[in-house]
């Protein structure tokens, strides 16, 4: 599996670093077109695409993009190029998730390597070297957040399409996530009143997102408290601009404003089908989608079950 790892409430997806390098609009528009020949199981061509990104790009390319990289070429076969994105990423100290990439099923073809132990070691020296420098009881705190917002969380889709979304399983779910959101709530608002945002020096990846996932999953009051914190955080290099952008969708549309980003589905409960939020400037929200890193809105609303077509101007 890419280095997509967990689905989390509004379909965010777990990420490894902040890049601090500028991406042109030809590097992501070509990443994203590898990202989706990667889930039509068109591995080489996908492959062969990443590297076209890398190369208009100078060859700098976020972390995340390497690892997804060479996913492609592990399973089109082509061992050699998946071990030299893999170590480019290992060697430069940027990739650090251990659990992931040992038990990732994309890479099995290389674990016969003898590339392999050496891959591995770099990767875990790597971990122990970020977790030294971490916040320990902090990132401990914002791990176990992360479990308690995800938990009921992962469930809700498998009981809206078998039980309805106005079902009593559904509201028993809502009421055990939103004990927990309150609990989470609290814990996360200390720390971020005590630190400022934390960023993945500090608490690693999953606390950086952890931190933007409960304020996400907060009421309007919250959003309104901390978007500016997480704003300059981005500007710091301590939190994604990709999550930021569903922060500000969802702050908008509070507003009463349109979205700007088109991330916030909305779920019409007659009919238990999602739809997309009105959105501001509508032809042109792929470019503000990709200037920030998110995938074009066509695919996005795909994984909802949405068949969306992008309006002409």
């Amino acid at each position: 599996m890419k280095n997509l790892i967990l689905l989390m409430g509004c379909l965010l997806l777990f990420k490894t670093g902040i890049a601090q390098v500028v991406f042109s609009p030809q590097y992501l528009s070509l990443v994203q077109k590898a990202d989706s020949l990667y889930d039509a199981k068109a591995y080489k061509e996908s492959a062969f695409t990443y590297s076209d990104a890398f190369k208009a790009n100078k060859w700098n390319a976020k972390t995340d993009d390497r690892y997804d990289a060479a996913c492609s070429w592990s399973m089109a076969g082509y061992a050699d190029s998946a071990f030299s994105n893999l170590m480019l990423i290992a060697n430069n100290g940027s990739y650090t998730n251990y659990n992931h990439i040992i038990k990732d099923s994309d890479l099995i073809s290389l674990h016969n390597s003898n590339r392999w132990p050496a891959l591995i070691k770099l990767v875990k020296a790597n971990e122990d070297n970020a977790e030294a420098h971490y916040n320990k009881p902090v990132y401990e705190e914002l791990k176990q957040v992360y479990e308690d917002d995800q938990s009921g969380r992962v469930k809700m889709d498998s009981i809206i399409k078998k039980y309805g979304y106005d079902s009593k399983e559904m509201k028993s779910l809502s009421v055990e996530i939103g004990k927990k959101d309150s609990i989470d709530l609290i814990k996360t608002e200390n720390i971020l009143d005590k630190y400022g945002w934390l960023g993945p020096d500090a608490v690693g990846d999953i606390g950086t997102v952890t931190e933007f996932l409960v304020i996400q999953h907060a009421d309007q009051p919250i959003h309104e408290k901390y978007l500016p914190m997480m704003r300059q955080a981005v500007k710091d290099g301590k939190a994604h601009a990709d999550d930021l952008a569903l922060l500000e969708d969802r702050t908008a549309l509070e507003e009463g404003k349109k979205q700007i980003y088109g991330s916030q589905i909305g779920l019409d409960t007659k009919t238990n089908k999602y739809y997309i939020r009105p959105i501001e400037d509508e032809p042109n929200v792929n470019k503000r989608r990709a200037s920030v890193g998110l995938m074009p809105l066509e695919r996005y609303a795909k994984m909802f079950g949405i068949d969306y077509k992008l309006p002409k101007e």
